[in-house]
């Protein structure tokens, strides 16, 4: 499985993410594009620079806010915002979780995108609500609700979709010292929300006295990462990136991001759940699918068969790990019509290796999957979803554009 080591020796934020996986290899156009899906798009521009952090090459993201009035944009680094940071005139940048989960409903972007931003968003309101003694749907976020860290969180979703990211490993975080103002005064550095975020992980607090590890960043952390005090000995890497932050310190402001192919985790135990229906909207088999694979269902299909009397009906088969079989099943009890779920174990499941090429076509970039087997290259798939966009874009067929995508691959491989 694809997954990341976040070394956070000089803390974390969301643009410091960001920086990250664009210093990996995320397109910057794909992100963009992917952003535009967000009802709130117009309300920004990401503002993308090349920097250098105590002479360690980084790339540094500001979300620019664009005034309604004028049509300028203004910059805010990422350092030293907070959920109770220094205030905003304009009622935009206070939201509820309320708000946020309606501006992802409304947006188009994939089922996957918007369930890894609910996570996050979700671990920070259930922190801040904790902190201020409130239910979580009712924090005001103010300007972790903003725009630009909305963009923080929804950005890193879609970095991590497009990755296809399955695991998140991160260091100690460092979280700095010192005081920040806020909009409830002076406060201590963590801050409190971001320690509630942060109890589970080992910290500490080196280097400069600022807030070097935000609460967006911490939220990321609490809702998808799990500790390793080094980088895990089963994780290949292929690439090392840094995404900078705001600072100027001592310590290079920056967070450094392994990526690669993570072979450990030992044997998972599996299940196949397995039920017939004959009695739903055949529509409804799509939406379904969607949701089983945001709760972590490893394949979900279908398939036609007979039932008594010679009516038509659908297997529903999902293959799921059992850490997400229970989820799976309440899901498929509520959603479906179904009264009934066969479950069996799966001994074994042997998997190629795999990892995404990005391909430089005459029409534009595409991603592909190269997988292998037994140290040999067994297929090569253009990801469908970027050969359509081109297709339909540049108006010509989506075989041709697939077939460059393949000539591309196969001569880089030397094929």
């Amino acid at each position: 499985m694809r997954a990341i080591y976040l070394d956070c020796f000089s803390g974390l934020s969301g643009n410091m993410l960001l920086g990250a996986f664009l210093a990996a290899g995320m397109p910057l156009e794909t992100l963009e594009a992917e952003l535009r899906r967000l009802p709130i798009a117009p309300e920004f521009r990401l503002k993308v620079s090349s920097v250098k952090k105590n002479g360690i090459a980084a790339t540094y993201v500001d979300v620019g806010l664009l005034d309604e009035a004028h049509g300028h944009c203004c910059g805010h680094g990422n350092e030293g915002r907070h959920a109770h940071g220094h205030e905003h005139k304009h009622e935009r940048h206070c939201r509820t979780m309320r708000d946020v989960r309606d501006i992802l409903e409304r947006s188009s972007l994939s089922a996957e995108v918007k369930d890894t931003s609910l996570k996050i968003f979700g671990a920070l309101a259930q922190a801040e609500g904790k902190v201020h003694g409130m239910m979580p749907e009712d924090v005001h976020f103010h300007e972790v609700g903003a725009v630009d860290s909305i963009v923080d969180i929804v950005g890193t979703a879609i970095c991590l979709d497009y990755l296809e990211i399955e695991k998140i490993f991160v260091s100690r975080v460092n979280t700095g010292s010192g005081a920040v103002r806020t909009q409830h005064g002076l406060m201590m550095v963590p801050a409190p929300a971001t320690a509630e975020l942060l109890r589970l992980f080992p910290t500490y607090c080196e280097g400069a006295a600022k807030e070097l590890t935000t609460p967006t960043g911490a939220a990321v952390l609490a809702a998808l990462a799990e500790f390793s005090d080094h980088v895990p000995a089963d994780l290949l890497t292929e690439c090392i990136a840094y995404g900078a932050g705001t600072w100027d310190t001592e310590l290079p402001n920056v967070v450094r991001l392994y990526i690669g192919e993570y072979k450990g985790g030992g044997k998972r135990d599996l299940s196949l759940i397995e039920t017939n229906i004959d009695d739903m909207d055949a529509q409804l088999f799509g939406y379904v699918s969607e949701r089983l694979f945001a709760l972590g269902a490893l394949d979900v299909w279908t398939t036609p068969i007979c039932m008594k009397k010679n009516r038509p009906a659908h297997m529903l088969s999902v293959l799921v790990a059992e850490d997400e079989k229970a989820q799976c099943l309440s899901l498929l009890f509520s959603e479906t019509t179904s009264i009934g779920m066969r479950v069996l174990h799966v001994d074994e499941r042997v998997e190629a290796v795999r990892h995404t090429a990005l391909v430089d076509t005459p029409h534009g970039k595409v991603r592909c999957k190269v997988s292998a087997y037994g140290g040999k290259i067994v297929s090569l798939s253009p990801e469908y979803d970027d050969c359509r966009e081109i297709a339909m874009r540049e108006g010509i067929p989506l075989k041709r554009v697939r077939q460059a995508a393949l000539d591309d691959l196969r001569e880089r491989l030397g094929e």
